[in-house]
């Protein structure tokens, strides 16, 4: 019998059911905060590609010292320094981009070849994940991470929950890392993919043959 049985035990030993309810009552009580927290915490996360932060979740009203017991509790699984994951959620390929821009910070965002490859184009497959932020960082991040700082005018948009560089700034961005005869096929892939219109590809493509043409005088 655990420790708050026994005290309901001996308070109510005169009546049965009056100590069945005091548990009861007890035992919901617990079980509700703890699944209170956890489903304002799961809302926000199965929306977020698993992932829910410290921030967030203040955000919610769940303190931090909860978080950590949701964590402990199996729950929840901490991927970095103040960045957790769903631990049942069924993973996509989008999911090393989501947590890679969340442990950079809330003004993260997917930059540059990481873009690309995020939809697999122009057949770039870079080591690390290029992420962009305007803020000074001191913290320690996984070492598939590479940080980038943001520049002024990029085009910053959100890819089924995951911050990004627009795809048709990513184009621009890559002209000089990425080989034109990869670009130009890429970019009608995009468009059939709906991340650029119609007159985006046309203008992309005109920028590119341009460019290429410049740097071969």
């Amino acid at each position: 019998m655990c420790a708050v049985s026994k005290v309901c035990h001996k308070r109510y030993s005169f009546d049965r059911y009056a100590f069945i309810a005091e548990l009861t009552k007890v035992c919901h009580k617990w079980h509700t905060f703890d699944m209170t927290y956890y489903d304002r915490i799961y809302e926000q996360a199965v929306d977020n590609n698993g992932l829910i932060t410290a921030t967030e979740a203040r955000a919610l009203g769940v303190p931090n010292a909860d978080l950590v017991k949701i964590a402990r509790r199996g729950k929840l699984i901490r991927a970095g320094h103040g960045v957790y994951r769903l631990t049942h959620y069924v993973p996509t390929e989008l999911d090393r981009y989501a947590e890679a821009a969340a442990l950079v910070g809330s003004d993260a965002y997917i930059y540059g070849e990481s873009v690309l490859a995020m939809f697999d184009l122009a057949l770039v497959n870079p080591r690390k994940v290029k992420i962009a932020t305007p803020a000074r960082l001191r913290k320690k991040l996984p070492s598939y991470i590479a940080v980038v700082p943001a520049k002024a005018g990029t085009e910053v948009t959100r890819y089924s929950g995951v911050p990004s560089q627009s795809v048709a700034d990513a184009f621009r961005t890559s002209q000089t890392t990425v080989m034109t005869e990869r670009l130009l096929p890429a970019i009608e892939d995009a468009r059939i993919q709906g991340l650029v219109s119609e007159k985006e590809a046309k203008e992309l493509t005109k920028e590119i043959k341009g460019a290429r043409k410049n740097t071969t005088k």
